[in-house]
Order: C-alpha cells, then structure tokens, then sequence
C-alpha cells in the first residue's frame, strides 16, 4: 500500500475526497467480509451435520458444541493469543486510546473461531464478530493509508456502522450503534462517512442477499393507550433481567479466569453444558434466530416454555462468553428480550382479554427493551427494531419501553455490557475519548467514610466543640434511627445560638443537598459552586436516608493530584495499546515490588534478555521514556513487551523475594 500513499501524495486529493473513497472502500469489504463469514457459519454447520448424524440426534445434539470448544480452543490458544477485552469493548478501547489502531492480522483467525461458535451451537450471536469484521478493515485501510488518528478513529466506526448494518440488514441502526457506542456522540464530521460506509454495506448486502430485514415480522398495531402501562411494566422487567445478563456475563469470565484448566478445554466445558441443556431446549442453541422468529409470529408458545428458555439462555451465553467462546451479546440479548416480552405479553393477554392484546407485538418490544438496557444504546435498539419492522404504528409503545429498560437497568448496573469491560480496568470513556480531570473520579473515590457526625439529640455547645476540635466546618446530623436528618454548619451554630436553641437539632439545616457516591466529582462539586457550599453529606442512591460519607471542597486539591495521576495512567494504556498495536506482541503492565531485584537499579544495569523491551514508565502522575540512567524504583508501572521466557525474567526481577 505504500505504492498508493505515494500516489495520494503525488496527487494530493482533498482530505473530504480521500475520506469519502475509504469510507465506501470500508462499506464494499465489511459487507463482503460478513457474508462471507455468514457463509462460513452455514458451512460449519453443514459439516457436523453431515459428520455427526451416524450418531443420531440426540448424540450429536450433545456433543458437537463440545467439539467445537475443543477446536475453538486450539484455535484461540495458537493463532490469536490473549485479548484484553473480549469484542467491541476492544475497538472501544482503541478508538479512545490508540488513534484506532487495531490488530487486523489476528482477525481472520478471529473470524473463523467465531464461526466455528456459532456453526457449533455455542449460546453466542454473530454480531459483535461482524462489527469486529467491519472495524478490523477499517482500521488496517487507515493504517496502510497513514491516515490521522482521527480519520482512522472514523473509519473504525464506519467499518462498525457496516458490519452491523450487513448483519441485520439495517444501515440506519448500524449508524447509531457507531455513533452511540463506538464514537460515543451522536454528532460531529464523522457522522457523514459512518453513513456512507453503512449504505455501500447495506447495498451489496441487499444486492446479494436480498431486501428482506433480519427477521419476517407480522405487522403489529397499537390500538389503545391503556396498553401503555403494561409496556411500562415490561421496561420494567427488562430492566433487571438485561443488568443481571451483564453482571452473569462477567461473573462467568471470572469464574473461568480462576480455574486452572488449559485454555482449550474452557470453550469445551461450556460446549458441553450448551449440549446437555439442548436436549431438552433444543431452542438455545446458536444465535436462536429461529426461535426469535418463530416467537414474532405465532402464539404457539406457553408462558412456561418462554421463560424456561429465558433462564436458560441467560445462563449460557455467560457460560460460553466466560469460558472464551467467541461471539457477540447482542443477538441473545434479543433472544432474551423476545422470549422475556413473549412471556409478558401471553399473562397481560389472559389478564386483560377485553384489550385484545397482541403478544407478539411485546415480544418484538421487549427485544429493543433488553437491548437498551444491555448496551445503554437506546437509540440503536429502537432504531434496530423500526427498521426490522419497517412499520411506524409499533414505535410509541418501543421507544416508551425502552427508555424505562434502560433507566431501570443504569439504576441497578451503571455500567453497560461493553463499557464494564473497561470500568473493571479503571477505564471510564465518555464521548469517545478520555475524560476531562475531575470527570475521571468519583465521588465515593475522594469522600471521607470517618467523617465525624452529630446527633439530633447533641447539645449545641457540644457540636461547636466538635466541629473546632476537628476542624469541620459543617458536619451531617442524624436522626435517633441513625438515618440523615440535616447538616450543621458554623452559620446554623451562630444562628443557634444567637436565637437560645439548645440541641442540634433545633439548629441544622433540615433541607440538604447532597452527593451520591458513584457519581463523578465535577458533578458533585458543580453543585456546591451553584450553592456556595463548602461540603455535601454521600448518600446511597436506593436509601437517602443512609449516610455514607462526607465529600468537603477541601478534598478538591487531593482529588485534583489523584485526577492527574489517573490520567497520566491512561496515557501509559494508551501507549500500551498503540506498542502492542504496532508491535504485535503482548504489551504487559508491570509494578516494581519493594525490595525487587530491579528497585534502585538503573535500567542499563537490568540485565533482561535480549526479548524483553521496556517501553515507557509510570510515576505517580509523571509517563517517560526510561533512558540507560533511569533508576527503577518501588511503586514504578513498567509497560514491556516481552513473551515467553523473557517475560518470565522480567516478573521475576520486578517481585520481591
């Protein structure tokens, strides 16, 4: 491709042609990439079918996602090595920190371990490996091109629109999940190429394929506005379950992650518990299109079978996602969604029979509702489903239910399917980029827990003695349950006391601002400059009443220091992800040990193997570049690139003792 840099060089077109060229180039290969990875998946399947039917039915049922763990496994193990996040949270990752960059080589690898997934049974959908298809070209395009970091971070995005409009045949939906999920804004100069990689996408899929969306969906009408309220009461339900499916998902990566076991015989595991529960629920294996279609348009099914079906496949899609099975979430979160919805609309129609209800209709609901509230990407689930439905009567009772889902479920996690992936490793990306200072600290980080606290009992000489002693300008006021009545500050004292009251009581402040804990500290103290207050009582946001703690403006300077530090980090995770891009090794992250072989020694007198590089150094709030005289010290987070035994040398030489 240098022979085309130069080319664009030599003729220099505008930077809005060359952008618009790739973007269509990007759109042509995701839509190209993902039929043929579709194909791949029919391919597999045949091919087990036609293997394994000596066996019988039941035989094969069972034991063809086992095999298909096992090579999965090998696959995984010798051609793509560890990732440090599993799917979009990757392309996430890299689109915030790395200019875009991302490891293409391994995605043909990547792409058929996912298809062998799903050809095999696996509890996973194919379209998290489709975005990762589309952006994977993206990003190799912007590479061999040399282009910015922002117009690669675009056609990164592009290449997500592609891959999810190829998928579902929906370029609108694929725009928005870009846009919502990768980029983090809807709005700015990349919208423009995002749509056109997603309609040179949608347009070969559609000239190959066929105009026909994902799913053949009956129309569904809204005939009355007391349904609302039973659309309410399933955003509610969808809510929960979509918060419990995230939570499941990464439980499961850490239970797999304890278990000392081969790396190839993880995906087997889970194959085999995927087998075992099919013979009795046929309907969970794979992506469950089928069975999603099948709820969509018939009422065939019972209320016991939808939710036995529900349990199972929120169980088993974790299970598959932990133990390494590649594959997205996004299709069972339909699945669970339509099963969930199915459910909820065969009760609301027995329930209420003179509403003439259509079951069907909360199905199709309740997919986009436990979309949004798994991916926190309201507009992409409603959007997805319009466009599945291409029917405009469906969409108040859709975007109502989704809203609520996804309210419901921020309340429970706060944290969507793809973002906890990066929150677990102290990464909090907002609009698609690092976040501003105090933005990237919450408060529950800076509060003080021990903050003393008066009693509404207290007398009032005895709470000045307090606060002077310990050097508080106002302190929280609990009531005789221990639950938050008010604050006192130096202010109510003197009013207090100029007006004779005697108890604290009598003398605080009843109508309190206050800060919860998982919020961010800009938030928090934007609210104290409005009011001029010095200090905000930490409450939980399920209970007000319980009083977790006190935030001060005193504490703005130790934040700022902490907020420095944080993002001197991220940086080092930057150049992290960018030396592991470009180098195409493992770039691990390594804290100097008190008393380590290497504290206190310059980095010429190491001794590491030939193998092992250091590349960059972090301390406290400073990220350099080691020279021959740089002395490593304790506390030091060291990013090498190393593999094998040269990796070993280093952590031993890091660890104390």
């Amino acid at each position: 491709m240098s022979a085309l840099s130069q080319w664009l060089d030599r003729r220099q077109p505008s930077a809005s042609v060359v952008q618009a060229i790739a973007a269509s180039a990007v759109g042509l290969l995701a839509g190209a990439g993902v039929r043929l990875f579709r194909w791949l998946i029919e391919e597999v399947r045949e091919l087990w079918s036609a293997g394994l039917t000596p066996l019988g039915p039941g035989w094969s049922t069972a034991l063809v996602p086992a095999l298909g763990g096992v090579i999965v496994g090998l696959l995984l193990l010798w051609l793509v090595g560890e990732e440090r996040h599993h799917g979009v949270a990757g392309i996430i990752e890299a689109v915030a920190l790395a200019g875009g960059r991302l490891r293409y080589r391994r995605m043909p690898a990547k792409a058929v371990a996912a298809a062998i997934s799903l050809g095999s049974g696996a509890s996973v959908g194919p379209e998290d490996p489709s975005v990762q298809i589309g952006s994977n070209l993206g990003s190799m395009l912007g590479q061999w091109l040399r282009l910015s970091d922002d117009r690669m971070r675009v056609l990164v995005a592009g290449g997500a629109a592609a891959g999810m409009a190829a998928a579902f045949n929906a370029p609108i939906a694929g725009v928005f999940f870009a846009l919502e999920i990768v980029l983090g804004e809807v709005a700015g100069s990349a919208v423009g190429p995002v749509v056109l990689s997603a309609v040179v996408s949608a347009a070969f899929t559609q000239a190959v394929a066929g105009k026909q969306p994902a799913f053949a969906v009956p129309a569904y009408d809204f005939r009355s506005a007391w349904e609302l309220p039973l659309y309410l009461g399933l955003g509610l339900a969808a809510g929960p379950v979509s918060a419990l499916y995230v939570r499941l998902l990464y439980l499961s990566q850490d239970l797999f992650h304890r278990l000392r076991l081969p790396r190839w015989l993880k995906p087997a595991l889970a194959g085999a518990a995927v087998g075992l529960a099919a013979l009795a629920l046929p309907q969970v294996l794979g992506e469950g299109y089928v069975t999603i279609e099948s709820i969509l348009g018939s009422r065939t099914q019972t209320v016991g079978l939808l939710l036995a079906l529900l349990a199972a496949k929120i169980v088993l899609t974790p299970l598959c996602i932990g133990a390494g099975f590649p594959g997205g979430v996004f299709a069972p979160s339909l699945f669970l969604g339509a099963t969930l919805g199915g459910a909820f609309g065969l009760a609301a129609d027995r329930l209420f029979p003179g509403l003439t209800l259509d079951p069907q209709a909360f199905a199709m609901v309740g997919m986009a509702a436990m979309l949004a509230g798994a991916v926190h990407a309201p507009l992409t689930a409603i959007l997805l489903l319009f466009e599945m439905t291409n029917d405009y009567r469906i969409i108040l009772p859709l975007m109502f239910a989704v809203m609520v889902s996804q309210w419901a479920s921020q309340r429970l996690q706060s944290d969507s399917v793809y973002t906890l992936s990066l929150a677990r490793k102290g990464l909090r990306i907002e609009r698609g980029r690092d976040v501003e200072v105090l933005e990237s600290l919450t408060v529950g980080e800076v509060m003080e827990r021990d903050a003393p606290v008066l009693r509404g009992a207290d007398p009032l000489a005895g709470a000045a003695e307090v606060m002077a002693a310990r050097r508080f300008n106002g302190l929280a006021v609990l009531n005789a349950a221990g639950r938050l009545a008010g604050i006192l500050t130096r202010q109510d004292l003197d009013r207090g006391k100029a007006a004779g009251l005697a108890t604290v009581g009598d003398a605080c402040t009843r109508e309190v601002l206050v800060a919860y804990e998982d919020e961010s500290l800009a938030e928090a103290l934007r609210r104290m400059s409005v009011r001029d207050i010095g200090r905000l009582p930490v409450v939980s946001r399920d209970d007000p009443g319980r009083l977790l703690g006190l935030l001060r403006r005193h504490a703005l300077t130790r934040a700022y220091d902490a907020a420095l530090t944080r993002q001197a980090e991220l940086r080092h995770r930057a150049q992290r992800v960018r030396l592991g891009t470009v180098g195409g090794v493992e770039v691990e992250e390594i804290e100097v040990e008190a008393g380590a072989p290497c504290d206190g020694l310059a980095v010429r007198d190491l001794g590491w193997p030939p193998g092992a590089v250091l590349a960059t150094l972090r301390r406290g709030a400073r990220v350099m570049i080691p020279r021959a005289d740089t002395v490593l010290l304790a506390g030091d987070v060291l990013a090498v690139l190393a593999e094998g035994a040269a990796r070993e040398a280093v952590v031993r030489s890091c660890r104390r003792g």
